[in-house]
C-alpha cells in the first residue's frame, strides 16, 4: 500500500487524496526542466503538486498548478500552503481543455496521463490520471501553443514508443523539440520513458538528445540520477 505521504527535502507530499502518488517521472520532469530564467511557470495535471513545487524550489517564478479532478487539487492546494513558497503558488481546478489566461507563460510542464493501451481501473479518478483520453496529445499540444511566450519552452515526460509521433504531432501547433533526455530503468534495457523541451518555431534548432541511466541494479539509483535529484530525495 503507497505511504499517505513522501517527505522531500524542503517540503512534503501529502498524497492519500490522489489518484497518482509520488513516482519517478514525475521527480525527473521537475529536476529536469530548465526554469533559471522563468518568472511565470504553469504546470498542467499537477496531480499532488509535486512538480509545481519541485520547480517552486529551483526558480523565483510564479507558479500556477492545474488539475481537474477536485480531491486531487484540494490535496496539492494543501501541500502547497505547507510549503515555503506558499505565496507564489495557486491551485486552479479545471479541464485544461477549457482553461484560458490572459498572459503567456515561460515555462509550461506536463507529466500527462498516458496508459492509452492498458487497462482501465474501476476507480474512476485513478482511470482519468492514467488514461489520455480527456486529454489526447494533440489537444495538450495546440492548447500549449496558444499560452506558451514565444521564447518559452514546454516539457513533458511521455513513454519513449511514442516520442516520434508526439514531436511529429507537436510540429501541427508550431512546437519542435529542443532538449531530449531518453531514461533507461536498467543497463542494456531500451529507453523506458523520454523526457522532451518544446519551443515555438524553430528557434530552438537542432534537437539535442541524451540519455540517463535511472538504475545501476534493483534498488541502486545511477550517478547521474543521484546527482540529478540530489536537491530533493533525503538520502540525496
Amino acid at each position: 500500500m503507497s505511504n499517505s505521504y513522501f517527505k522531500f527535502k524542503q517540503f512534503c507530499i501529502h498524497q492519500d487524496r490522489c489518484a497518482m502518488k509520488v513516482g519517478t517521472d514525475g521527480v525527473l520532469l521537475g529536476a529536469w526542466t530548465k526554469v533559471d530564467t522563468a518568472k511565470n511557470i504553469l504546470d498542467i495535471g499537477t496531480g499532488t503538486g509535486l512538480v509545481a513545487l519541485m520547480l517552486a524550489q529551483r526558480s523565483s517564478a510564479h507558479i500556477t498548478a492545474l488539475e481537474i479532478d477536485p480531491l486531487a487539487a484540494k490535496q496539492a492546494e494543501e501541500n502547497i500552503l505547507e510549503s515555503p513558497w506558499k505565496d507564489r503558488m495557486e491551485v486552479v481546478c479545471i479541464d485544461f481543455n477549457v482553461y484560458t489566461s490572459k498572459e503567456k507563460f515561460d515555462i509550461i510542464v506536463s507529466n500527462p496521463p498516458f496508459f492509452v493501451d492498458s487497462l482501465t481501473s474501476p476507480v474512476e479518478s485513478r482511470t482519468a490520471a492514467r488514461h489520455n483520453y480527456s486529454l489526447p496529445y494533440s489537444d495538450l499540444l495546440q492548447g500549449v501553443s496558444a499560452i506558451l511566450n514565444d521564447l518559452g519552452e514546454f516539457s513533458i515526460i511521455i513513454p519513449y514508443d511514442v516520442s516520434d509521433s508526439v514531436k511529429s504531432v507537436a510540429e501541427d501547433y508550431n512546437l519542435f523539440p529542443c532538449r531530449q533526455l531518453n531514461i533507461i530503468t536498467t543497463p542494456g534495457k531500451n529507453p523506458k520513458r523520454c523526457l522532451i523541451t518544446f519551443v515555438l518555431g524553430m528557434g530552438g534548432g537542432q534537437n539535442e538528445i541524451r540519455e540517463l541511466l535511472l538504475e545501476k541494479e534493483r534498488h541502486c539509483y545511477s550517478d547521474e540520477y543521484a546527482a540529478l535529484t540530489k536537491d530533493f530525495y533525503l538520502k540525496g
